[in-house]
């Protein structure tokens, strides 16, 4: 009796992402059933990057919108954008030379005027790479590159490379969405420390980004 072997599918191709997520669900499906079982409950993996904001642009915004509410935040952002009217955001050199009294005017705390000010001269020197250049870089370079900017962070820089460049590998530990969403998928009674997450997801790679992103819907779920 012939045997007939299916050819395997060929990897869905998705604007934005460095993998295909149907296959990326479907290993750590395989690899992990509690995961599997998430999966199965929420549906489809949604993490799309959307189209354009450079590096400097991601970044900018990550600042305004650390430690404030998204509605407080985007009114910020939204005054900060203005004063650079009519084009559509701020560059380097134009952020540069804004005096300080004019951004904190529209929102901006001391702390995050001298971020972003920190930020332009990076970018202008050449430290905050552009898209084309992150795409060449690997995570842990891009990390290194991107945290001596005043005010960026591992966490930040770890968005940045799920949410903006597509990257399928990552693993925030130390997110508090990430935690609770473990505590809840494992059934733990307190939040988990990094080292517990990172041993149980040695199964997930290379997809521990998706990963992530369940973990941060069972949070959510009521």
């Amino acid at each position: 009796m012939a045997i007939t072997v299916q050819p395997a599918r060929a990897p869905r191709r998705v604007r934005g992402l460095g993998y295909d997520p149907d296959q990326a669900c479907a290993h750590l499906a395989a690899a992990d059933p509690v995961l599997g079982e998430i999966i199965q409950r929420t549906g489809t993996c949604v993490l799309r990057p959307p189209p354009g904001h450079s590096l400097f642009d991601a970044l900018l915004r990550s600042i305004v919108y650390q430690q404030l509410s998204g509605k407080a935040a985007d009114t910020i952002l939204s005054r900060v954008v203005g004063l650079y009217a009519p084009a559509p955001t701020p560059d380097p050199a134009a952020l540069l030379a804004t005096a300080d009294a004019v951004l904190r005017s529209a929102g901006l705390s001391g702390n995050k005027t001298a971020a972003i000010k920190d930020l332009a001269r990076r970018a202008l020197a050449g430290t905050i790479p552009t898209l084309a250049q992150a795409r060449e870089l690997r995570d842990d370079e891009l990390v290194e590159r991107l945290t001596v900017v005043r005010g960026v962070g591992r966490w930040t820089v770890e968005m940045l490379l799920i949410f903006r460049l597509g990257r399928p590998d990552v693993l925030p530990v130390d997110d508090l969405g990430v935690r609770k969403g473990f505590q809840r998928a494992y059934g733990m009674r307190r939040l988990p420390a990094a080292v517990t997450i990172t041993r149980r997801a040695e199964r997930w790679r290379p997809y521990r980004s998706v990963a992530s992103w369940y973990l941060w819907r069972e949070a959510e779920r009521r």
